[in-house]
């Protein structure tokens, strides 16, 4: 066992209590970061000739899209979202309609962030597995959302929601996916090369590995390449992500001494519900532990090898992680030693 295989807690998996408050177990919960992402403003305007107070041509078709259908948008509040195909990149896909006005008829108040969790919960779970034709990971990138009406909409008695999949990031951006969900690995994976932010006690989203990350990807691995005869205990995957992930640590890297660079090589772990819907893949990782082992600190910088030049393809040194920044490990679904993570 490499003695830099610290089998730290991870923290990629903030997400878990934010967001999936155990995927369709308990449903699905609008992170209050992203509460508003799908209410769009009534002071928008319109496209060419439109009038202020209207949604635009665009966003007004995508937001009454049928279920298969994918968006995506670019300004923060979504006032730009657009049908695309689902074969480009796109924010969320639409999985079922849901009309409310029965539980709020006219006249009714809009309802609370509350009541719009209670209802993402109630309606957009139980035809997930339907439209997916097999199970929605727990633990995946994929969770469930819901558009829902403007206040002019809701005012004029619009009561139909929009239930969707998407996949939001540690820190709550939502990220974009490609391909139509049913189709999807929702094996909660970054590409190697991927740095996550350091929020706190917290993971947060993507971020330039130039910046002050918490953990930087090395590589992904199948676990199905190995266990290809059902799922393995986590002790399995322990031993051979081990291995595998040290492999891949000194390919990635040109062979650079982790411990002496004062880094952490983890790994994620899959649970049976992840296996049984297909995620398999995991994510080798490195970070830098608090001297106490109390949470990660900030690295700057990444520890992949540069392309073969004078330095004959040494790594790139972003210089000794920073001190402070970081916090606790926290592993809301999971410790690398335990439990899965992405």
């Amino acid at each position: 066992m490499s003695p830099s295989a610290d089998r730290f807690p991870t923290a990629t998996q903030t997400l878990r209590t934010r967001v999936v408050m155990g995927g369709i177990f308990a449903g699905a919960l609008i992170a209050l970061a992203l509460s508003v992402v799908f209410s769009w403003s009534d002071g928008i305007t319109g496209g060419a000739g439109g009038g202020a107070g209207k949604l635009s041509p665009a966003a007004e078709e995508a937001f009454h899209s049928p279920p298969g259908t994918c968006l995506t948008w670019d300004n923060p509040d979504a006032s730009d979202a657009r049908k695309v195909a689902c074969t480009q990149p796109h924010l969320f896909e639409v999985t079922a309609l849901v009309d409310i006005g029965a539980q709020f008829p006219a006249g009714a108040p809009v309802p609370s962030l509350d009541q719009w969790q209670q209802i993402a919960q109630q309606k957009c779970t139980a035809d997930v597995k339907p439209y997916l034709g097999h199970k929605l990971d727990p633990y995946g990138k994929l969770t469930t959302n819901l558009l829902r009406p403007t206040p002019s909409q809701w005012d004029d008695g619009d009561r139909q929601l929009r239930c969707g999949l998407q996949w939001a990031g540690p820190g709550g951006k939502l990220l974009p996916t490609t391909g139509p969900a049913k189709e999807q690995d929702q094996s909660l994976v970054f590409e190697p090369g991927t740095c996550l932010a350091l929020l706190g006690k917290g993971v947060g989203d993507p971020v330039d590995c130039a910046k002050p990350h918490s953990y930087e990807m090395i590589a992904t691995l199948d676990l199905k390449s190995k266990f290809k005869d059902g799922y393995p205990s986590q002790d399995d995957q322990k031993a051979w992500l081990d291995t595998e992930c040290n492999k891949a640590a000194a390919d990635y890297t040109g062979g650079a001494d982790l411990d002496a660079k004062k880094l952490i090589l983890t790994w994620d772990l899959r649970e049976q519900e992840s296996w049984d819907a297909g995620s398999t893949k995991v994510n080798c990782k490195v970070a830098s532990a608090l001297p106490d082992k109390s949470g990660l600190q900030a690295v700057t910088g990444s520890v992949k090898a540069a392309p073969g030049g004078p330095d004959g393809g040494q790594p790139q040194d972003g210089g000794p992680p920073a001190d402070g920044g970081g916090g606790p490990a926290t592993s809301s679904s999971a410790p690398s030693s335990t439990k899965p993570s992405s």
